[in-house]
């Protein structure tokens, strides 16, 4: 009888800083999860996910108003890189985690934590920006989506090279991002969705335009490329 390996874990270990994400994902929320429903903090805490949206999510009005005064305190800018950590609810939490462990498996394999951390802040900068720039809506930009758009952004961009390379159609790989727009456009027609997905399109774009920079080695051979000019 063939020996089995039985301390194999059931499911391949994540890489850090995914874990760290969707932690620190799933620790806001269960704050104020419990903080709503009276079970920490006491009757004060049942503000707590508002006051949250106050201090933390993404305004446009504030960015418009940066600009015109030029006052790029911390207390403003902060907003780029916490708004992807304040949801609306657990559902909307936990439906960002899903896709960050799913999508940041995928891309922290082939690229490393480094990559994964890089992706995820800088595609919700970036669809912030596009959010505030194309929308300017007075609501609050809140929750995790750009950011992990970034990361389904990169994981198309593996797709792509690797159906490029095997001669299969290219296109295929977008399949994935496909699907998830035809879902908001059904509820953009059906549903007061908001404009939200206008900064997940942005982070799925600036992802997949910023993977080839992530690439291990890319920067070496950019600056080998420089020096032979």
């Amino acid at each position: 009888m063939q020996d089995q390996n039985f301390t194999q874990p059931v499911f391949n270990a994540l890489p850090p800083a995914v874990v760290a994400l969707a932690l620190a994902i799933f620790g806001v929320e269960m704050l104020l999860w419990l903080g709503a429903r009276g079970i920490i903090g006491g009757p004060q805490a049942v503000g707590w996910r508002l006051e949250a949206i106050q201090e933390f999510s993404f305004f446009s009005p504030v960015l418009a108003w940066v600009f015109e005064t030029g006052n790029w305190s911390f207390e403003h800018l902060k907003r780029f890189v916490t708004y992807p950590f304040i949801h609306g609810g657990f559902t909307h939490a936990a439906f960002v985690i899903v896709f960050l462990l799913a999508l940041g498996k995928l891309v922290g394999e082939v690229f490393g934590n480094l990559a994964v951390i890089v992706l995820f802040f800088a595609c919700g900068i970036f669809g912030a920006l596009i959010y505030a720039g194309l929308v300017g809506d007075d609501r609050p930009l809140i929750g995790g989506f750009p950011s992990v758009y970034g990361l389904i952004g990169a994981y198309t961009f593996l797709l792509w090279v690797r159906f490029k390379s095997t001669g299969e159609n290219e296109y295929q790989a977008f399949t994935l991002i496909g699907f998830l727009l035809g879902i908001q456009l059904f509820f953009g027609i059906f549903f007061n969705v908001g404009f939200d997905w206008v900064a997940e399109v942005a982070g799925f774009i600036f992802g997949f335009v910023l993977t080839p920079a992530l690439v291990p080695g890319a920067f070496r051979r950019f600056m080998d490329r420089i020096r032979q000019r």
